[in-house]
């Protein structure tokens, strides 16, 4: 089996447009989380996201691309770019013919679909754009990925909700792992926050109105957020024989299905894929050193998560760093686990572990290290990202330093 290692990474999230900006961002604290900028908002009870604001897109992409990209396949594009630009890599002949791109999302092209719902219901028009279709669908970020750099291999798209980007780089890593490719690009996006988007998640009664807490035991529910985050995944030797810098090792993944309740979570799920990708991995639970958390701001899953992890580690728990980026960056629903990659990149790499704002009291429920409001500088060898989705879909990656 082959080694998996990154060798590329680009980003847009509402810290930052590319990767370096983004952990920068993360390592003071910053949040991008404000009041949104969007059409209707009177109508809407929670006014607050983490937007990717004054975004200009035809900086960036021409009259004719701009018909086919919805927001989400914009940013996923861009991030694409950064990924590729930093991994080295041109796509041609046999390369091109075996390497390919997975990437996750959960709501496909909603702000596509909002406005045309607009369009044909408030203003009374019969007639919607041809590309309409092709703009929205779920695939139209992986579809234009593949075409812009040439990627003829296994190109789709993974839809797991929240865990979609995880889901998406486990395959990615399988892929590789296993020979079928020498190259993957892959990750996630997504970008709900457009009226229809925002009123229909506050059905679920899971938001916040002024901020996301994780693990503070005043926390009040979720931000949702917009982005993506892309990364190239290579084969080890591949990539040093080509003199690739290498930003971190994919040691291993899990997935499992709590197969109980379509919204609230389960300890035992999550345990099962914690376990489950150390197992993989082959690292100890005493190797561990920081943890990506999950980590919503909502008081199922922040009790929840915390107590898989006090289950799978024990004794060795107290000794973790658990952090949510959430608290920064916002949940990205399908792509929230891409951008979330880049803070287990920070950590293996520069040694600073992100932190978990907005922390005010804490909760004897979540009794770990959560790494309150300030980045910390530590040694991180090895780093979890879990992920834990809406119909009890769980994946986590574990990543080692190399």
């Amino acid at each position: 089996m082959k080694r998996v290692v990154i060798t590329g990474a680009g980003t847009v999230n509402a810290l930052g447009r590319n990767v370096p900006d983004t952990l920068e961002a993360m390592r003071e604290g910053r949040c991008g989380i404000g009041e949104l900028d969007i059409p209707d908002i009177d109508r809407l009870s929670v006014k607050i996201g983490a937007q990717v604001k004054g975004f200009t897109a035809e900086n960036h992409f021409n009259r004719q691309q701009m018909s086919l990209y919805d927001r989400f396949t914009q940013f996923t594009l861009l991030s694409a770019r950064e990924a590729i630009a930093q991994s080295g890599l041109e796509f041609a002949g046999e390369l091109a013919a075996r390497s390919g791109v997975v990437l996750g999302n959960s709501g496909g092209g909603m702000t596509t679909l909002d406005e045309n719902y607009r369009s044909v219901y408030e203003e009374g028009k019969n007639r919607v754009h041809p590309f309409v279709v092709p703009k929205l669908m779920n695939n139209a970020a992986a579809s234009h990925v593949s075409m812009e750099f040439n990627l003829k291999g296994p190109a789709f798209t993974v839809a797991s909700a929240c865990a979609s980007s995880n889901h998406a780089m486990a395959q990615a890593f399988q892929m590789v792992h296993g020979g079928m490719a020498p190259v993957m690009v892959t990750g996630g996006s997504e970008s709900m926050l457009c009226f229809g988007g925002v009123k229909a998640w506050e059905g679920l009664r899971v938001m916040s109105k002024d901020a996301c807490r994780p693990f503070s035991a005043n926390r009040n529910g979720m931000v949702q957020g917009e982005g993506a985050g892309v990364f190239v995944f290579e084969d080890y030797d591949h990539a040093r024989a080509r003199g690739a810098e290498i930003l971190a090792e994919v040691a291993g993944f899990a997935m499992s299905s709590d197969a109980s309740d379509i919204v609230m979570p389960s300890k035992q799920g999550a345990a099962r894929a914690i376990a489950g990708a150390l197992a993989d991995a082959r690292i100890d639970r005493s190797e561990v050193q920081y943890i990506n958390a999950h980590g919503t701001g909502t008081a199922a899953n922040d009790k929840t998560e915390c107590a898989a992890v006090a289950d799978v580690f024990g004794p060795y728990a107290d000794s973790l760093m658990i952090s949510s980026t959430k608290s920064m960056h916002g949940h990205l629903i399908g792509g929230t686990g891409a951008v979330e990659l880049l803070a287990c990149i920070m950590a293996l790499r520069d040694g600073i572990v992100a932190p978990t704002i907005g922390y005010e009291e804490p909760d004897p429920e979540c009794a770990l290290d959560v790494v309150p409001n300030q980045a910390r500088e530590a040694k991180v060898s090895v780093a979890l990202s879990n992920a834990f989705a809406f119909g009890g879909l769980n994946a986590v990656l574990a990543l080692r330093k190399v």
